[in-house]
């Protein structure tokens, strides 16, 4: 009996042993594949634009046309066939700033299409907070309740995202998160951790209105806050979405980080080096940065994948179940190369160095749906140009676009009912695209909304001469506002100023003239801008100061107006700001 046990024993402990060997032989790694992009910003139709990219020589460069929603939607599906381990996500502003054929209807069709494209996630940028908390949700959750001056569901009922929208540093009154703060998907044995996070100034780029209730918590706090959570709940890799980005002085897939700067700089410093990958956004540039050659200690991944759904970012994970590690990683920006167009730069062609994409039939019929819709108010006359109205800033940093503009919104607000304007400002950041007249000069409606897409209202203010000197100094040391990334204003023909940046802060500003008078800093001038700079949005808080305000008009309404008052309106001059 002894003995008999005894060999019954050796024989549970030699299955134990082999079953141990087997339980630890390692699984094999699982590759992951992440689509990312950002700031689609509700380009469902071609948004004539090019990315500049290495030609077929040593040297030369060619343009390569680029975006539109049916074109980024075959790129994804493209992407995601080659590997069916995918998350297809982003990094903010999907919607908000967009061109009529989205804004006209609350941005639910580029909400359509990007469910058809399955994403998976996006972290809310500052345009989704453009309407409100109350249509982030409706945009999440579907619905036709109103809460803009425009009526949704317009054409048909509105599903909402099936895609989760999170932010996990953007906090409701009650101290819970406005949406949800991150997402885990499982690909077989691994699983990747996906943390949304809002830019934290997000409400200097914001109507008051569009962030009413809402706080904006530090990325970095928030983040690393969150990743002992999602390793306790399995996750092996972890990928911030985050609405902040940076500029490189390389093209849009160059590997060498060279000259990377940015508001994201001193975010990624501080993030836990658990992180192994940082979609970002914001700025609009194109990058593929191995951090680790910046910082060793953080050596993640960083891309940005431009802006209007022109590029689109290939990402692979190559994930250690059993080490619950990312063991490699790679990307690349691709160009999402759909069809040729011609713009105030000539003829842009499409070019056999670099894929092309056809268009995805379900999103195609989708986009010339809304198109057709909107078709009859895009396409209204509302003026002449004798040339193009261009959003290039001159080395000085005025706008032929910005100043044209700047003196519509004047116009519109100088009679004394409406507010007794005798100067205007118009910021850089809200003219999203150029003035291009067709062959007989016309402008329609569709290319102004397309311009001045956010619905803002024009508002006069008192300000004394020294309160604008003071606004004007805000262009060069305010928030984000610096020497290194001034934020210029585009004035009205009636102001003219200079600057040297050589001077102290608070001393730059020079020879102010306001209908060729000095400026009189204890007078009293009334001064136009829109409900956006009048809140103190892109870091101009000096604009809250002002006095005895008197609403007005759209700054669309203002623009038709203004390019109607002549049978052909010859754009302005840049000259009204002088760098000494």
């Amino acid at each position: 009996m002894r003995i008999g046990y005894a060999l019954a024993a050796a024989s549970v402990l030699s299955l134990s042993a082999c079953a141990g060997q087997l339980t630890e032989k390692r699984a094999e790694p699982v590759t992951v594949k992440i689509v990312a992009f950002n700031d689609f910003h509700g380009n469902l139709e071609p948004p004539k634009r090019s990315i500049e990219a290495p030609g077929a020589t040593s040297g030369a460069k060619v343009q390569v046309p680029a975006g539109g929603a049916a074109y980024f939607a075959a790129a994804i599906a493209e992407l995601r066939s080659r590997n069916p381990n995918h998350a297809v996500v982003a990094a903010g502003d999907l919607i908000g700033a967009s061109p009529l054929v989205s804004a006209l209807f609350l941005d639910e069709p580029t909400i359509a299409a990007l469910n058809m494209m399955k994403v998976d996630f996006n972290a809310l940028g500052n345009h989704e907070f453009d309407k409100g908390s109350a249509e982030i949700l409706r945009i999440q959750n579907g619905g036709c309740a109103k809460n803009t001056v425009r009526q949704p569901c317009r054409l048909e009922p509105f599903a909402g995202a099936k895609f989760r929208l999170l932010s996990a540093n953007t906090r409701t009154a009650g101290g819970g998160t406005l949406v949800q703060p991150y997402g885990i998907k499982s690909f077989g044995r691994a699983k990747v951790g996906f943390i949304g996070l809002t830019l934290r100034e997000a409400p200097s780029l914001v109507t008051p209105a569009g962030v009413a209730g809402l706080s904006f918590g530090d990325e970095a706090d928030a983040a690393n806050a969150l990743i002992p959570k999602l390793k306790r709940e399995g996750a092996d890799a972890i990928v911030i979405l985050i609405h902040q980005g940076g500029a490189t002085k390389v093209g849009f897939n160059d590997k060498s980080c060279a000259g990377l700067s940015g508001e994201i700089l001193p975010i990624l410093d501080r993030l836990d080096p658990a992180v192994d990958v940082v979609v970002s956004g914001h700025t609009h540039n194109a990058y593929v940065c191995d951090y680790g050659r910046i910082n060793p200690a953080r050596p993640f991944l960083l891309t940005s994948a431009g802006v209007a759904g022109t590029l689109i970012t290939d990402l692979d994970l190559v994930i250690d179940p059993a080490a619950h590690r990312v063991v490699s990683k790679r990307a690349d920006n691709i160009i999402v190369q759909g069809e040729a167009f011609t713009g105030a730069k000539g003829a842009i062609p499409l070019t056999d160095l670099y894929p092309r994409f056809a268009a995805e039939p379900a999103v195609a019929a989708l986009v010339a749906r809304y198109a057709a819709a909107a078709a009859p108010v895009a396409a209204e006359r509302v003026g002449r140009l004798s040339a193009p109205a261009l959003r290039t800033t001159t080395e000085w940093g005025e706008q032929v676009l910005g100043n044209l503009i700047a003196d519509a919104q004047l116009a519109a607000t100088r009679a004394p009912e409406a507010g007794g304007a005798e100067i205007a400002f118009m910021n850089m950041g809200g003219v999203r695209a150029d003035l291009v007249p067709a062959a007989d000069g016309t402008i329609t409606y569709g290319q102004v909304f397309t311009v001045q897409p956010f619905g803002n209202t024009l508002m006069v203010k008192s300000f004394t001469g020294r309160q604008i000197r003071a606004i004007l100094e805000q262009q060069f040391d305010s928030g984000s506002n610096s020497l290194e990334s001034p934020n210029f204003l585009n004035p009205s023909s009636t102001l003219h100023y200079a600057y040297d940046l050589k001077r102290p802060a608070g001393q730059r500003i020079l020879d102010v003239r306001v209908n060729g008078t000095s400026l009189d800093d204890e007078r009293v001038y009334r001064v136009a801008m829109s409900n956006f700079l009048a809140s103190g949005g892109d870091n101009f808080t000096a604009f809250r100061d002002g006095t005895d305000v008197v609403g007005g008009i759209s700054d669309v309404d203002a623009l038709v107006a203004y390019l109607g008052k002549q049978a052909v309106l010859t754009p302005p001059a840049t000259d009204r700001i002088t760098r000494r």
